[in-house]
């Protein structure tokens, strides 16, 4: 069973933030950290079964709440039965809880993917979009996130292959 959930607080109120998730998959998408790592494209503007991914995973909205919430559920072929949702909670005029969930199973080779490769680049990819929204809306990044030596390793090792592999859907 996979339960992988992260979560920041962020000193912005919830419609900036809003705004910055209602733009995922898009053209001028500033929440997802493509800059690093393989973009998130979606086949049309973020709502009720638009479909796509990020480089080898693949998944399509199966709820939308516009500028609050958003589940993506797995493609099969992604060997993860499961989904992975962004949600916002306005905490108070000024503070906004950002949070990711990813809750599932694994199947086939992503039984020893998952764990080994996908989880500490998943985890990577979560905290720089974090960061995104952080500086997005406040103008800076109180605490910016670090990858781990493990993820460097990863890109290094996988990196070029699965950056170039993304770029092409």
């Amino acid at each position: 069973m996979i339960r992988n959930i992260h979560e920041r607080v962020i000193n912005a109120p919830l419609e900036p933030l809003g705004v910055l998730l209602d733009g995922l998959g898009q053209k001028d998408d500033h929440l997802w950290p493509s800059r690093s790592w393989p973009p998130m494209v979606l086949d049309r503007a973020l709502a009720l079964g638009a479909d796509g991914g990020h480089g080898a995973i693949r998944y399509y909205v199966s709820e939308y709440e516009p500028g609050r919430r958003v589940r993506f559920t797995f493609r099969p072929r992604t060997g993860i039965i499961g989904a992975h949702e962004l949600s916002l909670d306005a905490l108070d005029d000024e503070h906004t809880r950002i949070r990711h969930v990813l809750i599932g199973r694994s199947r086939g080779t992503m039984r020893l993917l998952f764990p080994a490769v996908v989880e500490p680049l998943h985890d990577a990819v979560v905290e720089d979009l974090f960061d995104n929204a952080e500086r997005e809306t406040t103008g800076t990044v109180i605490r910016r996130a670090t990858w781990s030596p493990r993820v460097r390793v990863l890109r290094r090792l996988i990196g070029g292959r699965w950056l170039s592999r993304a770029a092409t859907g």
